[in-house]
């Protein structure tokens, strides 16, 4: 949902516009008639402009939020054309630089809006041409490669809209070309590097929005920009310190970067900032109290970091006060009266810190644990103004004393490990997509690449249409499994147990596997395995329910972990393509959402766990199919059920161990067989031999099934792919984004194809992809 401060502010320009420009329309000149029509053609006949035909008075026609021509004196003014959301990628004889060159002849045009219309291919310069645009809005298209170089000839643009692209490279440093710019709106695309210090001089500026590109560096200096009202930098790689910005922020959005200082003295001074948004960074220092009592606060959320200090029962709370987020920290003390009282009204999420007294379900660490982990981030707790930074362990040893000496160690150690497993996870989210291959995507563009946001955040606030994360009593776990008798037995796995089906008491089927331990553990030692699992919910994962333990009556230690995962109907990916116990195969489509969705899976895993989950041990037969036949990875590398206690440990090439197990499962896709490691590097060759060969080469070594069913662009896409997984070289095999973006062109050219063919993709039964620009279901 875009920001309501941005709509308003880009309403706001839209009206004036508007209001001035509606007297004396006439009826266009025969020439914009003629080149409206060519517009129309050039985009393929879209529905929305059915309308349009040569008898058409286009200045005094019906405005529509989706299509609207404004006329003055004659000459058209505006054109705003918004198409469908689930728009296909216009055809590959489309050109974008044509396209430019036919609007080029209305030059009176001061407000552009072109959205959702497929339009696809770089920008070309000859959008310069237009030299009175105030407004530009080409979002949610295909666009690609980077802004030209001619667009600051466009010296009047008031606001710039650019999202959901895939531009990519660094932003230019004439940004400060356009002075009157109060809009600018550049999310979910491909850029990356540092921001231009010429940002800094944009004082008109009301709304900067760059969430979900690939950024990184420090944020230039925004405290001159003393209009900007909504600031939204989330998914990027920012960082180390919190930016330099202006108190009167109403939106300040920082989410899921590389920020670790602490925060600025300051805040209490916000008075108009409503939407405050840093979760998912390394802030430490003590939490700033003033931030629940702000005058405009309705959305708080911190989690995710290293804030420590005390919350107190009689903290004052803004009454407006909607959502609060404070969980994954190191803080300690008693809840707030005024969140515990109202938490029905609000969501309240406190988890993984080390208050005290806390009755609902929301699992709390021991003091000490806070006390260790400030001082391994190099915070000394209890003094706010102290934020030294621990370069040695003999400090951390000095400040603790004997009695914790030797938990700060281990503290520290941690600490080092997943700092290093953070920053392993940002260099792969900061890498360049990588061409699979530069002539797979022949008429379409040259960059094999797609959606540019990363997975969506939504572990702390909604998971993926299951019931909260809970803990089961060993009683429910018994009646479930009724005892655990042999016909609810499902297999077994080694260390990993064995797996039961079983049935709630209301009614919902679940799978529950079982491990006895062979040491002696208290609940308390699996207490922060137990948050890191709860956060195994995905779509494209079996999702982890709950957990329950049961004790030995002796002593109280743990006999047997219990998890409580989701149950999947449909049998394995492997059944449906070279077991074949079904009497259908898959659809070409079909596998190729598969494959998107076992890679959507790892890359959660990769991305969106800390420290990531690497080295799953990925087989076909890991991978099930749900009632609506979307692909789930059963088996990963859960740290719960490893021998012993201790996080997963990354190190820089394990994230290609998955990517290579990625490729074997690609190539059964593909060729419909089973495949076995001693044939993986024979049947690559074959693959890579029909690559450079024809379409007639390829169709004959896949799977017969498929053979007719698949255009060669995607096919040949899917094969370049799976050969570029499974090379030898760890270094050289593609990252899991460049994996998924080539994965869902693959997908767009198949279903183009398919539309084409008058071939409806709803009669698949899988579920389509996220709804932005990448939906051609």
């Amino acid at each position: 949902m875009e920001n309501k401060h941005y709509s308003k502010v880009l309403l706001v320009l839209v009206t004036i516009f508007v209001s001035t420009s509606y007297t004396n329309q006439l009826h266009l000149q025969s020439s914009h008639t003629h080149t409206l029509l060519r517009l129309k053609r050039l985009l393929n006949f879209p529905s929305i402009l059915s309308t349009w035909n040569s008898n058409t008075d286009f200045c005094n026609t019906d405005s529509k939020a989706s299509l609207t021509v404004v006329c003055y004196e004659e000459t058209i003014t505006q054109l705003h054309i918004v198409g469908e959301t689930t728009t296909k990628l216009l055809p590959k004889n489309f050109s974008l630089d044509s396209f430019f060159a036919t609007l080029s002849r209305i030059p009176s045009l001061k407000v552009l809006t072109l959205v959702s219309l497929g339009l696809w291919g770089p920008l070309p310069g000859k959008i310069a041409s237009l030299s009175s645009l105030e407004i530009v809005n080409m979002s949610s298209n295909f666009l690609s490669g980077t802004i030209p170089q001619e667009l600051p000839l466009l010296s009047n643009l008031q606001a710039l809209v650019l999202d959901n692209n895939m531009f990519d490279g660094h932003l230019p440093d004439w940004l400060d070309s356009f002075p009157s710019l109060t809009v600018l709106n550049l999310k979910q695309n491909l850029f990356n590097g540092s921001l231009p210090d010429s940002l800094s001089s944009l004082t008109n500026m009301r709304v900067l929005l760059l969430s979900g590109n690939r950024f990184n560096g420090s944020v230039p200096d925004l405290s001159r920009l003393v209009n900007l009202q909504v600031l939204e930098l989330d998914d990027n790689g920012f960082g180390p310190n919190f930016p330099r910005i202006c108190n009167k922020l109403v939106t300040c959005v920082l989410r899921n970067n590389k920020f670790r200082s602490s925060l600025p003295d300051n805040m209490s001074s916000y008075y108009q900032l409503e939407r405050f948004d840093i979760s998912g960074n390394a802030f430490v220092g003590p939490i700033q109290l003033e931030l629940f009592s702000l005058p405009s606060i309705t959305y708080l959320n911190i989690s995710r970091n290293k804030l420590s200090g005390m919350l107190f029962e009689n903290l004052s709370c803004n009454s407006v006060l909607e959502e609060v987020d404070l969980s994954s920290n190191l803080l300690s003390g008693k809840l707030p009266k005024c969140l515990v009282s109202n938490s029905n009204d609000r969501n309240f999420l406190y988890g993984g810190n080390c208050l005290e007294e806390t009755n609902q379900n929301q699992n709390q660490h021991e003091q000490s644990f806070c006390h260790t982990e400030a001082i391994a981030v190099g915070i000394v707790p209890n003094e706010r103004k102290k934020h030294k930074r621990v370069s040695k362990t003999v400090l951390s040893f000095g400040i603790v004393g004997g009695i914790f000496g030797g938990f700060a160690l281990v503290a520290l150690i941690f600490s080092i490990i997943r700092r290093k497993n953070g920053k392993n996870m940002m260099m792969m989210k900061n890498s360049q997509t990588k061409l699979i291959s530069e002539n797979a995507a022949s008429g379409y563009t040259s960059k094999l690449i797609t959606d540019a946001g990363y997975v969506s955040k939504t572990m702390n606030f909604g998971s993926v249409g299951l019931p909260p994360y809970r803990a089961f009593s060993l009683e429910e776990i018994m009646a479930a499994t009724n005892n655990f008798d042999a016909t609810s037995f499902m297999g077994a796995e080694g260390s990993q147990g064995q797996m039961n089906r079983g049935q709630l008491k209301e009614g919902s089927l679940v799978a529950i596997r079982s491990v006895k331990l062979t040491k002696s553990y208290k609940t308390k030692d699996f207490m922060q395995h137990i948050e890191m699992i709860s956060k195994f919910r995905h779509h494209h994962l079996v999702s982890v329910l709950g957990h329950c333990f049961e004790h030995y009556l002796d002593d109280s230690n743990v006999r047997r972990v219990f998890i409580v995962f989701e149950y999947v109907p449909n049998g394995s990916l492997k059944s449906w393509i070279s077991d074949r116990h079904y009497r259908k195969s898959l659809t070409w489509t079909q596998r190729v959402a598969a494959a998107t969705g076992v890679a959507k899976g790892i890359q959660f895993l990769h991305t969106e766990i800390v420290p990531g989950i690497y080295s799953n041990n990925l087989k076909i037969t890991d991978v099930l199919l749900d009632q609506n036949f979307v692909a789930k990875i059963s088996s990963y590398n859960m740290p719960l059920l490893s021998k012993s206690p201790s996080f997963s440990k990354s190190v820089k090439s394990e994230d290609k161990s998955d990517i290579y197990d990625f490729g074997v499962i690609l190539m059964e896709l593909i060729l419909g067989r089973t495949i076995k490691s001693r044939n993986v590097e024979t049947l690559k060759d074959l693959l890579q031999a029909s690559i450079i060969s024809d379409d007639e080469a390829r169709r004959s070594i896949i799977d017969s099934s498929i053979r007719n069913a698949c255009l060669d662009q995607s096919l040949k896409t899917m094969m370049e792919i799976c050969v570029r997984c499974l090379v030898k070289e760890m270094e050289e095999r593609p990252s899991i984004e460049d994996v998924l973006w080539n994965l869902q062109f693959a997908s767009q050219v198949q279903d183009a194809w398919r539309g084409g063919e008058s071939l409806s993709s709803d009669s698949s039964p899988l579920s389509p992809l996220p709804s932005r620009r990448m939906n051609f279901h």
